[in-house]
């Protein structure tokens, strides 16, 4: 596997070439982050509505984020073979993917490490906002979208996703 990564020549090739970053880097992480960031909202709420117990939440959402992450990096990874696109190598970028996918699930989860579920929840949804700005910035800057509508976008899935797990976690 080591053979398929970038060594550090190819590593600094790729973030000297803009068009190369963006396709390589910036876009399979940002995807990773989004679905992260985004999927695991309805598992962790829906967990905190049903159960009122942060330890429970926790575990849940580690294992979203896991799973999120390991499901994340093979679809990017086995998607195609980097070639016909030339987003490079597959390896890689399933990596990038796959470790954002995590990132992105794992940061609004971690306020349930703290035992009161209410406090737990306030960081989370203020942690979640914050998610939320960054990927708005992130498509900002690389990808040329309108902040405005960026965060309209992002906020209006997340919220959707949010909605469900409370929907969901208080039937």
């Amino acid at each position: 596997m080591s053979e398929s990564l970038p060594n550090r020549k190819e590593f600094a090739a790729i973030y000297g070439d803009d068009k190369s970053f963006v396709l390589r880097i910036i876009q399979p992480g940002l995807a990773g982050l989004m679905d992260g960031s985004v999927s695991t909202l309805a598992p962790i709420f829906a967990t905190a509505f049903a159960t009122h117990s942060s330890h429970t939440v926790f575990l849940i959402g580690a294992a979203s984020a896991v799973g999120a992450g390991i499901s994340m990096a093979f679809s990017e990874g086995l998607s195609d073979d980097g070639e016909l696109t030339g987003r490079g190598n597959p390896v890689f970028r399933g990596l990038v993917t796959g470790l954002m996918t995590f990132i992105g699930g794992f940061l609004h989860t971690l306020p349930f490490l703290i035992g009161n579920v209410h406090r737990a929840l306030t960081l989370a949804y203020f942690v979640v906002g914050v998610e939320l700005v960054v990927i708005a910035l992130i498509r900002h800057k690389y990808f040329k979208t309108s902040f405005a509508l960026s965060c309209l976008q992002v906020i209006v899935g997340g919220g959707l996703v949010f909605a469900a797990g409370v929907l969901i976690g208080q039937s």
